[in-house]
């Protein structure tokens, strides 16, 4: 089974989310949104290559645009490796979950 960071699942998280409409500006929206995180465009590429290098997600270039000075988007999918992998990552954290309400009652809750 393999498990994702944190990190690597809130931004499997977005890309799934977004859909056909995963690229850098988008996804690094959704990750604040989703985790009130805001990362750098270092950061958030570094973890788009990194999950890319892992199989989890494919990269897609989109066509040119003049108002990026000729540039393409490229655009992010999580592939069925990636899907599994957050799967497993979800199934853990809630077994966790369940563990620790179980061990220190009231730790854990909704709230942040």
């Amino acid at each position: 089974m393999k498990v994702l960071t944190l990190d690597e699942s809130i931004f499997l998280a977005a890309i799934l989310i977004l859909e056909d409409g995963a690229y850098g500006v988008a996804i690094r929206r959704k990750v604040l949104e989703l985790a009130g995180k805001s990362v750098s465009y270092g950061t958030l590429y570094s973890y788009l290559d990194q999950l890319f290098r892992k199989g989890y997600v494919s990269k897609a270039f989109g066509k040119p645009s003049a108002e990026r000075g000729g540039r393409s988007k490229i655009y992010y999918r999580v592939l069925p490796e990636g899907l599994k992998a957050l799967k497993s990552t979800i199934f853990l954290q809630h077994a966790l979950q369940r563990s620790i309400r179980q061990a220190v009652p009231g730790l854990v809750t909704d709230e942040r």
